[in-house]
């Protein structure tokens, strides 16, 4: 049961080169609130001042005056990774803590608006692993926000989508199926999904993506094109200083936006008194991004196979994500499905108006709404219900069956299946009398465990004695629909049992999570 606490509930997109907030009027409008600029998208970039004084979505030209080493930036693609840190004050500021802050810039920038916010739905890309899930909740609690679900782009695109046509919730209307494939590219990440859906019930069948390209990749290729032309006119490297990296970088990111427009646009390049200006075409501009594009048709056309639909029977193509305002996109989906995209979605906006849809359908479910929704929305809402799938395979190490040396993930629940799900299967002790059975819990695709992320460690001790080599151990994964993983163990000979669950929660410790609170609390975010 989710538990909301007294406040204002809204919808999040924690983008990677831009966030929103919305939430869902009392008439069933889903509404993107502004923010103190007046606008409903915020730059997620970070800059770590003097004594505590922190500035969230500062302007370019603000940025410009900053020294590099104090402005943080695309934290979204570091969410989960345990290794990364920034030093700030004397203290190790962790990936959670950056986007808690821009979570926290956006809550007290839209309570101005619309009052306290307490409880909070947050988005994340649907091939974000359980690591970056946890990572995302955990952001929002140092924020101070009730974080009572997290749901994946599309999926709430989708919503967006159905909404905005006057068809979610809709019982009166039939139960008529629609299929539509979701391409979401975003600033940092991309993700593209295959939705089938009726007016009461959505069906994820499948999704694939890369949490490593976006936007931000496409201005990347602007940036070394203009830096190599510099670095054979002067035999100098302007990338290696770090302030115009920096500089040139937001640069090359206008004039990305501008090719979106315009035919060709200038890019001006300034290092150590030397200057060059090129003219960057949009045909230049496609050329040496070709390859990115590519990525995300191979993606496209494989999740279509995955999901045992062809574009012949997709009802739609939908955009989402501000990367998708470039032509290329558009031509090369219209190309491959044989029909124009969709561009009814606002795609800075649908994903964040999306979660606070599905934020007032779990209002609505367990509080009843209270006063703030008419009840002719109330009741749409309860209709809704949704099936998702695993974005990730899970799997359990075990040794080699085929050399019997080294280690291997063996996948038990395969992506795209739908979730919840349940499987066990038998395995055997690889020794005589062994002593402890270890199992650890895997997500990922692929046989070489290095590649997979390590979710879960558990053991079985005190195996009988004498416990023959090859003596069976029977392991049950269980995957909830609500992100909770399981995992059950039983040695069959002498049946003894050890258990496991991951809950998405779990991320930092509480007492981690309490400090960084704590620390969010001291600092002055602008």
């Amino acid at each position: 049961m989710v538990k909301f606490l007294e406040g204002q509930t809204v919808g999040i997109d924690l983008g990677t080169t831009f966030s929103s907030l919305a939430q869902l009027n009392a008439e069933g409008q889903p509404i993107s609130i502004v923010n103190a600029d007046g606008s409903t998208t915020t730059p997620s970039i970070v800059l770590l001042g003097e004594s505590g004084h922190v500035i969230v979505g500062p302007s370019p030209q603000r940025v410009a005056v900053e020294p590099p080493e104090n402005v943080v930036d695309a934290i979204k693609r570091q969410m989960g990774n345990k290794n990364w840190f920034k030093e700030y004050l004397g203290k190790k500021l962790t990936p959670e803590f950056i986007s808690a802050l821009i979570l926290k810039k956006l809550k007290q920038d839209c309570e101005q608006k619309i009052g306290p916010i307490a409880n909070a739905v947050i988005t994340v890309p649907y091939y974000f692993n359980d690591l970056r899930r946890k990572a995302t909740q955990d952001a929002g609690r140092i924020a101070g926000l009730n974080v009572i679900d997290i749901i994946n782009e599309p999926t709430a695109a989708t919503l967006a989508y159905a909404w905005q046509r006057g068809e979610l919730g809709r019982t009166d209307i039939g139960a008529k199926e629609k299929t539509i494939m979701v391409y979401d590219l975003g600033g940092g990440t991309f993700d593209v999904t295959v939705v089938r859906y009726t007016p009461t019930h959505f069906r994820v069948l499948a999704t694939d993506g890369d949490v490593m390209l976006g936007g931000l990749d496409w201005t990347s290729r602007i940036v070394e094109h203009v830096a190599e032309q510099f670095r054979r006119k002067y035999s100098s490297d302007p990338l290696a200083n770090p302030e115009t990296k920096l500089l040139f970088t937001q640069e090359c990111e206008s004039a990305k936006r501008q090719l979106s427009a315009k035919s060709q646009t200038p890019v001006n390049l300034y290092h150590e008194g030397k200057n060059l200006t090129l003219s960057v075409t949009r045909g230049d501009f496609e050329r040496m991004t070709a390859d990115l594009l590519q990525r995300t048709r191979d993606t496209t056309e494989l999740v279509l196979q995955q999901s045992g639909v062809d574009f012949g029977t997709l009802d739609e193509v939908v955009l989402v994500g501000g990367s998708t305002h470039m032509p290329a996109v558009f031509k090369m989906l219209e190309e491959v499905s044989g029909k124009k995209p969709s561009r009814e979605l606002n795609p800075d906006e649908a994903v964040a108006q999306g979660a606070s849809i599905h934020a007032a359908i779990l209002e609505a479910r367990e509080t009843g709404g209270g006063s703030r929704m008419a009840q002719a929305v109330i009741k749409r809402l309860r209709s809704v219900t949704a099936t998702d799938v695993n974005s990730h395979s899970l799997g359990i190490e075990i040794t080699n069956p085929q050399t019997r040396v080294g280690k291997v993930n063996h996948v038990m629940i395969p992506k795209n299946t739908a979730i919840p799900q349940k499987v066990s299967q038998r395995f055997t002790t690889n020794v005589a009398n062994q002593q402890r059975i270890r199992v650890r819990v895997l997500q990922g695709e692929v046989p070489d465990t290095s590649a997979c992320a390590v979710i879960g460690d558990f053991q079985i001790t005190n195996l009988p004695p004498n416990l023959p080599a090859g003596s069976p151990v029977e392991i049950t994964y269980s995957y909830e629909a609500d992100g909770r993983i399981k995992a059950e163990a039983r040695e069959l000979t002498g049946n003894r049992t050890a258990e496991l669950e991951i809950v998405r929660d779990s991320g930092l410790s509480d007492a981690g999570l309490e400090a960084f609170e704590a620390l969010a609390r001291e600092y002055q975010v602008e």
